[in-house]
């Protein structure tokens, strides 16, 4: 590091400042980044649980005209086609909602390259600062 004299010290100032605001700049333009990542998995992971949602009552009302067609239908064959149809859509609502309910935990919203960042910063700077 090279030796300053007194009267470098406003530019060594003003040189601190412009580098400090460049690096808070870019610390919230990967925020920025990083949060427009997470709303767009967010906003998946809510047409997930919707569809699995629609899903779920379209399957409740299989299973229900399955149930009907298999007590008032003279063969087995009938009704349990509806129920094997109903059941098959429950199990793809279960897996909708449980990829919907995946992408919207707290672990895959939390904007973990913007604070693994900022703490790469603030070891930096302690680090500049104990030179």
């Amino acid at each position: 590091m090279a030796k300053h004299g007194i009267q470098d010290a406003p530019s060594l100032i003003v040189e601190t400042f412009r580098q400090f605001t460049s690096l808070i700049q870019g610390e919230l333009r990967l925020a920025q980044a990083e949060m427009s990542g997470i709303i767009t998995r967010a906003g998946i992971g809510i047409m997930f649980v919707a569809i699995a949602l629609l899903m779920a009552l379209v399957s409740l009302n299989v299973l229900a005209s399955a149930a009907v067609a298999y007590i008032a239908g003279s063969g087995i064959s009938v009704g349990l086609a509806a129920l094997m149809v109903g059941g098959a859509l429950l199990f793809t609502a279960i897996g909708f909602a449980l990829a919907g309910k995946s992408r919207l935990s707290a672990e895959a919203l939390t904007p973990d390259k913007t604070a693994e960042s900022i703490r790469d910063d603030i070891a930096a700077m302690k680090e500049a600062s104990n030179v």
